[in-house]
This record gives structure tokens, sequence and C-alpha cells, in this order.
């Protein structure tokens, strides 16, 4: 046998293996790429299947297929300080309707989600959607949904009911940050201005569901504030 036929079957079976091995790390590569871009959602799909992460994963790179080049739609500056105002008189009914707050806080949010363009009408669809671009805050807006739910039967405490709106509070907070269609179509204050602006007076149209006016900063953690 000839040097050149050795270097030949040589170089063959270095890219044979090669490929053998590429074809075996590619499941784990595909499951780092799947957890670095789901994280905690990750682990709560493959509980659900309890445990088959080949299920888990074939269940989330659907959810990218079908929403992952979904872009959020523009919001205008104005829109977004109405949201914020909007979002400022909710927390001042806390105190006296804390569960009816967190109904209407999740109607708000709904409100947002539609104008940025995410389903609405289908809950499941609605959370694989938000999945995909709100993945370490969307099961915080389930537990408060849960929350919501066990309210109905009068079954909430006040601290879980003011938790609940916290976590909705986090992904709303997400949705009405500016993103650069916004910055491209509309010239406006940042969100941080908006926010700023609509805790410091009463802005014009920024009413609540029952057209009240009101003012006030965002619900936070450990808030000082007497709603919180």
């Amino acid at each position: 046998m000839s040097t050149g036929t050795v270097i030949v079957l040589v170089v063959a079976a270095a890219v044979v293996v090669a490929a053998l091995a590429l074809v075996a790390a590619r499941p784990a590569m595909r499951s780092g790429r799947l957890r670095r871009r789901f994280g905690p959602e990750y682990d709560r799909v493959v509980a659900r299947h309890e445990g088959n992460s080949k299920a888990a994963e074939k269940e989330l790179e659907g959810r990218l297929r079908r929403y992952g080049n979904l872009e959020p739609q523009p919001l205008s500056a104005e829109a977004r300080e109405q949201y914020v105002a909007r979002w400022a008189g909710l927390q001042e009914r806390f105190v006296d309707a804390p569960a009816e707050t967190l109904v209407r806080a999740d109607r708000l949010l709904g409100s947002l989600m539609r104008d940025r363009g995410y389903p609405v009408e289908e809950h499941d669809e609605q959370m694989a959607a938000l999945s995909v671009r709100h993945a370490r805050t969307v099961q915080s807006y389930r537990d408060a949904q849960a929350v919501a739910h066990r309210a109905r039967d009068g079954r909430a405490s006040t601290e879980e009911l003011r938790t609940a709106v916290v976590r909705v509070r986090e992904l709303f907070e997400e949705l009405v940050e500016a993103v650069p269609a916004d910055t491209a179509h509309h010239a406006g204050p940042s969100r941080r201005g908006a926010r700023t602006e609509a805790a410091g007076r009463r802005t014009p149209g920024g009413r609540d569901d029952d057209g009240r006016d009101r003012a006030g900063g965002l619900l936070r953690p450990g808030s000082s504030h007497r709603h919180a």
C-alpha cells in the first residue's frame, strides 16, 4: 500500500470519527441551547413531561418555530405613559380591594399583550408565545394567575394577592419596556422617564378602569407605599 493511499485512508477515518462525534454531541448541544434560551421554563416543561427531556425539547422547539420570529408591535410613547399611569392607578386600589386589583392588573396586562402583538385568545398559546421571549418571568405570571383563581373562592390571603400583583408587574414592565421598533417609529421619553413622570404628577388620560385619575409608583416587593 502506497504512502498516498495510507494518508487518504487516515484522513477518511478521521473525517468519519469527527462526523460520528458531532452526531453524538448534537442532542447535548440542542439541550444546552434550549436550556439557555428557556432557563427555568425548560425544567418546568421537562417536569410536566415526567422527566422525558426529548418530549420536552420537542415541545420547546415547536414554540420556537411558531413564535421565534414574533417581533413586539411598536408602542407609542403616549401609549406607554398611559399604561404606566393606569398601573399606578391600580396600586392605589389595593388596600381596599386586593382581589379586584389583581383581576384588573391581569386585565391590563392582557391589553398590553394584545397591543404588543401576542396571542391572547388561547391561554396555552399565550403562555407558549410569552415563554419564547419572557421565559424568566412567564412562570411568575402563571403563579399570579393561580392566586387569582383561588381568590375567586376567597382562598387567597392579602399577602398572596400582594405578591401576585408584584409578579404580574414583572411581566408588565418587560412588555411596556421600549424596544428598537418603538424608538424607530416614535420619538418620546423612555419607560423610566414615563414612570417618573407618572409617579410625580397626574397624567392626562392616565386613568384606571373606573376613569378616575391616580398617581403613584409601581408596586414593588417590600415597598413602603401604604398600598403595597
